[in-house]
């Protein structure tokens, strides 16, 4: 990754850095030191004139193009850096939520530092753009928010239905997947209550996208009324919505079981079944060879611990004491402090059977072996923070403490640089092949903002189980609604600061119409079919025809 970033960075180092100009001049006045002939050279006299087009770089160090193809490069490679530092300010702020555990300050903490992409994008390119390409920016900040809003819940969302779907009925006997059974109503997603409470939650955060629509309506006369309602509206939801976790504190814990699933290896189990789906009794004598690294044929205390420095249990959580007194207690049958081949093999065949049998996931199964951690109760979830928090050195604390926060202003400070330069390509490069600026943003920008989040939720999903299913969904709704809430916060305050005019209802009632049809239909359900991705998929372009035909045949702004 980081070789990747120089090279890039070099390109754009290499690429022409500087303005052109113009070259007007008349050469005629210069002797060739023929004067006295009455004639000057053909090549002296000829006049040099250009009608080469000028560009001018945002910065004076980063380049500039007028060629289409030029543009289209530089918007890719902002667009790659962009990723980049949402990649930093992600890992950043997940590092810092493990640090701090659940609680009132970890997660508003949290939930503040996933907003900052979308509010770095927002503001710089707002505040920093000249009076008169002020309008543009706004109009291409607000397809970003939107499109980020709109693909979450249709591409994303349909992609995590598509990857996590599985046989949901009991009395299956047939293992085959063919066309009639991946379009019945028993192959699909399973969730729970709480994420149909996101989802509504998720619904609450359309009130000020409703209350903008009214000037459309009523009149634009009041449209500085509706913003500032809104505006205000927006603020007060944000507030309740961290502080609620207070009394109501599932959200926060749910999110941290999230990452805690994310980090541990959780396919590790599947890899210990036959393509029958029994345990491998070959392979795990191989493993049981591997771990003894004495060749005595018994796996010692010594060579439990080693195994935990191997994979690392403690960047998870979970502490090496109680790794190696559960895995002596399951495996240990003789009782003599040591684990024979025999025992382990059979405790971990019986383990992986029971795992795969249950309906839990088989992250949870590890976590709840190898630590005593997850459990159901609020007091219980942040036994797991102060656990984690007491097995670290507090040299390794300030560590990471340290590489959170570095993390998070060196991706803030790679997107507040980049969002300038990149609305600019993208203005430049849609008015030179005659196309919307609005359609590039809505696409491509929130793309490279939610494709690394997209990934870390379809890899949770895959486990195909109603937990990890469970708790996927709540994080996408959880992410929508803070984009939602401290995108528009965000918006609405440069309209206000930059004295900006009201032309977004088109992308307003588009954001209103695909949050609530999700929105209501996950707050209902609990089981959604494998082909209720396709429909979602079939959402995402509907709302570049709803944001057309608004535009272009009814005329809406």
């Amino acid at each position: 990754m980081s070789r990747a970033t120089v090279f890039a960075l070099l390109l754009l180092m290499a690429t022409n850095s500087g303005s052109t100009r113009t070259i007007k001049e008349h050469l005629s006045l210069i002797s060739d030191g023929m004067d006295n002939e009455g004639n000057t050279t053909s090549m002296i006299a000829m006049k040099l004139e250009s009608t080469s087009v000028t560009c001018t770089p945002v910065y004076d160090f980063l380049p500039c193009t007028t060629v289409v193809w030029g543009q289209l490069f530089l918007i890719v490679v902002y667009e790659y850096l962009i990723s980049l530092g949402e990649g930093f300010v992600s890992s950043g702020s997940d590092l810092m939520f493990q640090l701090l555990g659940p609680g009132i300050f970890g997660s508003s903490t949290f939930h503040l530092l996933g907003t900052i992409p979308e509010v770095a994008l927002v503001l710089v390119s707002g505040l920093t753009a000249s009076t008169d390409s002020a309008e543009e920016q706004a109009e291409m900040s607000m397809a970003m928010l939107a499109g980020s809003a709109v693909m979450l819940l249709t591409l994303i969302w349909g992609a995590c239905v598509a990857s996590g779907s599985y046989d949901l009925s009991q009395s299956s006997s047939s293992p085959s997947l063919n066309i009639r059974k991946l379009f019945s109503s028993d192959y699909g997603i399973q969730t729970d209550n709480e994420t149909r409470h996101a989802a509504r939650i998720l619904i609450v955060s359309l009130i000020p996208f409703l209350i903008l629509q009214l000037p459309k309506f009523i009149g634009s006369s009041c449209a500085r009324i509706a913003i500032l309602v809104s505006l205000i509206i927006s603020v007060a939801l944000l507030c309740l919505y961290i502080f609620s976790q207070i009394f109501q504190p599932w959200i926060q814990t749910r999110r941290y079981e999230f990452l805690i699933r994310r980090c541990v290896p959780s396919s590790i189990l599947q890899k210990f079944l036959t393509s029958k789906g029994i345990p491998d009794q070959s392979l795990l004598r191989d493993l049981f060879k591997d771990i003894d690294q004495n060749n005595n044929g018994q796996i010692s205390v010594d060579e439990l611990r080693a195994l935990i420095l191997g994979i690392q249990l403690e960047e998870v959580g979970l502490k090496a004491s109680n790794f190696v007194e559960n895995v002596l207690k399951q495996f240990d049958i003789s009782g003599d402090a040591r684990i024979s081949e025999t025992e382990f093999v059979y405790g971990l065949s019986r383990w992986v059977s029971d795992t795969m049998a249950s309906d839990g996931s088989v992250g949870s199964a590890i976590t709840e072996f190898f630590s005593d951690s997850f459990k159901k109760t609020e007091e219980e979830h942040k036994k797991v923070a102060t656990q984690r928090r007491s097995t670290q050195t507090p040299a390794r604390s300030w560590w990471n403490f340290t590489k959170s926060t570095f993390l998070l202003v060196l991706g803030t400070a790679i997107m507040s640089f980049l969002a300038l330069p990149l609305m600019e390509s993208v203005s430049e490069f849609a008015s030179d092949i005659n196309i919307s600026s609005f359609a590039i943003t809505y696409v491509v920008i929130p793309l490279s903002l939610n494709y690394r989040e997209a990934i870390s939720m379809i890899t949770t999903i895959r486990q195909k189980n109603k937990k990890d299913a469970a708790l996927t969904l709540s994080e996408m709704y959880g992410a929508v609604f803070m984009s939602n809430m401290m995108g528009l916060t965000m918006f609405l305050l440069l309209v206000f600061i930059r004295d900006l005019s009201w032309d977004f209802s088109a992308e307003v009632l588009v954001v209103l119409i695909i949050c609530a049809i999700m929105g209501i239909y996950s707050s209902i359900c609990t089981k959604f079919p494998f082909w209720s991705s396709i429909i979602a998929f079939l959402l995402y372009p509907s709302s570049l025809l709803i944001i057309y035909i608004l535009t272009t045949v009814f005329g809406w702004s």
